[in-house]
């Protein structure tokens, strides 16, 4: 697992204690993508960590770079954990055709991952990416 960041904001680190230990350690790592795609991405810059929903957020401090990531236990933690976009943004439906066979959708707004499971890093890490950097995306309509 990467290098464990301290956590900025005291309410999601209060919400990370609270998850059961695979879970736990499934999202860390989540978190922890989350924070090495924004590094790699000069346009980001730095990422703010915050709640939203009760769920870890993060987003680019910089205004109209990119959308929020909330990452966090699906409803039935049993069933895994998840990955949210804003539902209103076509991340979603970008994720689905450039990676139809890498991941499990709910809908216009997450990817779905079942504990103990390796995720598609580099896919997944590249989906992380086009949501940090969602406004700056070309639009055609």
């Amino acid at each position: 697992m990467a290098k464990h960041r301290p956590f900025s904001d005291e309410r999601v680190k209060a919400v990370f204690d609270g998850y059961a230990p695979e879970i736990r350690d499934q999202l860390l790592g989540l978190r922890a993508l989350i924070f090495e795609a924004a590094d790699d991405i000069e346009q980001v810059g730095k990422l703010v960590e915050t709640l939203k929903w009760g769920q870890p957020s993060y987003l680019p401090e910089k205004a109209r770079v990119g959308t929020t990531v909330r990452i966090g236990a699906r409803k039935e933690p049993e069933r895994g954990y998840a990955m949210y976009v804003h539902c209103q943004t076509t991340l979603a439906d970008d994720f689905r055709e450039l990676y139809p066979d890498h991941f499990k959708f709910e809908g216009n707004r997450a990817l779905l991952f079942d504990t103990g499971v390796e995720v598609p890093r580099d896919e997944l890490k590249h989906c992380i990416g086009l949501a940090l950097t969602y406004h700056l995306k070309p639009r055609n309509s």
